[in-house]
C-alpha cells in the first residue's frame, strides 16, 4: 500500500466533509439507491479524488456521498470496483482504506448475488455469516505496513457476530423475512457453470458473486466491523435453467428496493458502535 496515495485521497476527502462518518457503506449492483437516501449529501465523483479508480461497470454510478443518515454520520460507495474489471487487489480495496483514515469502525457490505442454496428465492436480503475466497488471490500479498494492520489477521469473524443479532432484529421488529448464509467470491466477469455452482455448493457456499471478499478482509485488517448483506438477485446456473443476465440482476434489485432501504435504514439507525 501507497502511504502517500492514501494520505493524498483521504486528505481530499476530508477537505470536502463537514462532518466526520462513522459508517461506511459499500453498495453493489442496483444496490446504490441507499445513496440516494442520505440528507444534506455531499457528493464527491470518484474522479476527482486523487489516485482513485472508476466504476466501469451498469449500475454503480461511481460518486462517494457523505451526510446524515437516520441520524448517523455516513459515508457511502454508490458503485464499487471489481477484480474483473482489471483492477488490482490494492486498487480493490483502496476506498476501505481511505475509509478508514477517515475514522470509519464499521461498515456495512451489500452485493448482488446469485442464489446457491436452492431454499433460497430471487429478491431474498441474506445476512452474511460467512465467507469462503474463491478468487485465487488476497489483497494483503505483498509487504505488510504495520500501522495498517497485522501481518497475519484472523478472519473467525470476518462478519460481526453481533451486528448479525442485531440486524435479524431489526428484520424482526420491520417484518421483513431474511436469509443467513455463506457468500463466495469468484473473479468474474463470467457467470458459474451448472458444474461450478455444484461444487461451490458442495464448498458450502449458499450465495456467489464477484465482489465484496476483498473489501471485507481488508476491513478486517484494518479493525473494521463488518456486516455484509446479499441480495439474492437470481438463482445460480443449473437450478432454474435459464440464462443468466445482468439485466435479471438489475430487475430484481429494483423489486425489493423498498424492503432493502427500509432494512438497511432500520439497521443504521439504531446501530450499536
Amino acid at each position: 500500500m501507497n502511504r502517500t496515495e492514501l494520505l493524498e485521497a483521504s486528505s481530499y476527502v476530508k477537505r470536502q466533509l463537514k462532518e466526520t462518518p462513522k459508517i461506511g457503506l459499500i453498495l453493489g449492483s442496483g444496490l446504490g439507491v441507499l445513496g440516494d437516501e442520505i440528507e444534506e449529501p455531499i457528493v464527491i465523483p470518484y474522479s476527482d479524488i486523487p489516485h482513485f479508480p472508476e466504476s466501469t461497470v451498469a449500475g454503480h454510478k461511481g460518486q462517494l456521498i457523505a451526510g446524515n443518515l437516520e441520524g448517523k454520520q455516513v459515508i457511502a460507495m454508490q458503485g464499487r470496483f471489481h477484480y474483473y474489471e482489471g483492477y488490482s487487489m490494492e486498487q480493490v480495496t483502496f476506498p476501505v482504506r481511505v475509509m478508514k483514515d477517515l475514522g470509519i469502525e464499521s461498515i456495512i457490505v451489500t452485493n448482488a448475488a446469485g442464489g446457491i442454496n436452492e431454499s433460497f428465492n430471487p429478491g431474498d436480503l441474506m445476512l452474511i455469516t460467512d465467507h469462503i475466497n474463491n478468487m485465487g488471490n488476497n489483497p494483503l500479498i505483498g509487504k505488510n505496513d504495520e500501522e495498517l494492520g497485522p501481518r497475519f489477521p484472523d478472519l473467525s469473524q470476518s462478519y460481526d457476530r453481533e451486528y448479525i443479532r442485531y440486524a435479524e432484529e431489526c428484520a424482526k421488529e420491520i417484518g421483513i423475512q431474511i436469509q443467513k448464509g455463506v457468500y463466495i467470491g469468484n473473479t468474474g466477469p463470467t457467470y458459474e457453470t451448472p458444474a461450478e455452482v455444484r461444487m461451490l455448493r458442495a464448498f458450502g457456499g449458499d450465495a456467489v458473486g464477484m465482489s465484496t471478499v476483498p473489501e471485507v478482509i481488508v476491513s478486517r485488517h484494518a479493525g473494521i466491523r463488518v456486516l455484509g448483506i446479499s441480495c439474492i438477485s437470481n438463482m445460480a446456473a443449473g437450478i432454474l435453467d435459464q440464462p443468466l443476465t445482468h439485466h435479471e440482476v438489475m430487475e430484481t434489485t429494483e423489486r425489493v428496493r423498498e424492503n432493502f432501504l427500509t432494512f438497511v435504514k432500520k439497521i443504521i439507525s439504531t446501530l450499536p458502535l
